[in-house]
């Protein structure tokens, strides 16, 4: 049975956010040469994309609440008062139940702002980038908290790439928002087109994984939005890639693309709501897509026994010591 989660540990549980304490507490530097007998190591084995596995005396005993980087990120910067976009998972110290873990589902969506995050792992957080995995220690009332984050991207990245003649262009505001421009004159693709925009460096979406998005949608006809995650309030969407939870030419399209990546996706009727009720029924659209995450979902059960769902995740990172929500 998973342990109920500590009232100060800033995680993501059923949806829920429960909030660390706002104030910025003094954390030590968990960095190899400080873990002491006082403050006994932890390691943290795994790879990109999965759950870490965590290897440490029990119970543990926390000296003092530290964080140190398990391995840097290369990407954007985490920005005051920007969103990030973050995978966690959290152990209880004393036997290793698992707290709680957001691999289960989807990432979770904050501000970086103490009163967002809690104090230390805001503090955690800060001066980080983007692919970075950092470890969190703490004691909430009694309970040792060991908490691994991921720092996940809010935006696409990469390569850039022309789109085809006759599709349609895309111009990015500086915080990443697309806006789609249909040209007037051409006649719609029969056929789903798959153009990436940006190629990120993350590893291939596969069937069976939880993808997280940001999406813009217009119709072909007119270029007008008739949906997006990009508007002000709202928060990226999760689905898993090809069991029907997207419409089938993101089920399709989505599928080998980079996560980190934007990808255009020209989806004619048959693919998109064609033989349904919907106004968009005899609409070919136009998806706009930035790819945030791909994992495969792990069960409670899994979590609690730390196995994980088999699959390729792309390339590896040194170990520890190293309906209307979906887009449809």
């Amino acid at each position: 049975m998973r342990r109920r989660p500590s009232p100060l540990l800033a995680v993501l549980v059923g949806g829920t956010l429960v909030l660390g304490g706002c104030g910025s507490s003094a954390l030590g530097d968990l960095s190899a040469a400080s873990e002491t007998p006082s403050q006994a190591p932890v390691q943290v084995i795994g790879t990109v994309g999965e759950p870490p596995v965590l290897d440490y005396a029990q119970p543990y005993d926390v000296a003092q609440p530290g964080a140190r980087t398990i391995w840097p990120g290369a990407g954007e910067p985490v920005t005051d008062g920007e969103p990030v976009l973050l995978n966690m998972y959290a152990e209880d110290g004393r036997d290793g139940s698992v707290i709680s873990s957001t691999f289960i589902d989807a990432p979770a969506w904050y501000t970086m702002s103490p009163e967002s995050l809690g104090g230390n792992l805001y503090e955690t957080l800060r001066g980080q980038r983007v692919g970075a995995r950092l470890l969190l220690v703490e004691e909430d009332q009694g309970v040792p908290v060991i908490l691994v984050i991921d720092v996940l991207p809010t935006r696409a990245s990469g390569t850039a790439r022309k789109p085809a003649e006759g599709l349609p262009t895309v111009v990015r505001a500086d915080d990443g928002t697309p806006s789609v421009r249909v040209p007037g004159d051409a006649k719609p693709p029969e056929e789903l087109v798959v153009q990436p925009l940006l190629r990120g460096s993350g590893p291939q979406v596969q069937v069976g994984q939880v993808v997280t998005i940001r999406f813009t949608a217009v119709r072909w006809a007119d270029g007008d939005v008739f949906d997006s995650t990009w508007t002000p309030g709202t928060r990226p969407q999760s689905a898993t890639v090809g069991i029907g939870q997207l419409v089938d030419g993101l089920d399709q399209g989505l599928v080998e693309q980079t996560v980190g990546s934007q990808v255009m996706l020209v989806v004619p009727p048959a693919l998109g709501y064609g033989g349904t009720s919907s106004l968009l029924a005899d609409q070919t659209l136009v998806y706009v897509v930035d790819i945030l995450d791909a994992h495969y979902q792990v069960t409670e059960e899994d979590a609690v026994s730390g196995s994980t769902e088999p699959g390729d995740d792309g390339g590896e990172r040194p170990s520890g010591a190293t309906e209307e929500q979906n887009p449809r």
